[in-house]
């Protein structure tokens, strides 16, 4: 792809635009937060931030309360059969 240099205006090859998406598995989220107890260690964990980590649960109608004391009924459900990324 070209797009136009804002400085000189001269044409500019890239690769692409924007930063690559994560894409970080449901499954993943809920085992890191499983092990850490808390969103930030398991942020820092899966190389993310902790508003990435709640877009995954909000997407998948789940809280961070319910994962990490497991009182959710569905928590294994939706992780074991869902591969639901957050595509922003």
């Amino acid at each position: 792809m070209e797009v136009e240099c804002p400085k000189c205006g001269e044409k500019v090859k890239v690769q692409g635009l924007g930063r690559r998406r994560l894409n970080i598995s449901l499954k993943k989220v809920i085992e890191a937060l499983n092990r850490h107890g808390s969103v930030d260690p398991a942020a820092e964990e899966l190389g993310c931030s902790a508003a990435y980590i709640f877009g995954i649960l909000k997407d998948n109608r789940l809280k961070v309360k319910d994962v990490i004391m497991g009182t959710a009924a569905t928590v294994v459900d939706v992780a074991s059969r869902s591969e639901v990324f957050l595509e922003k």
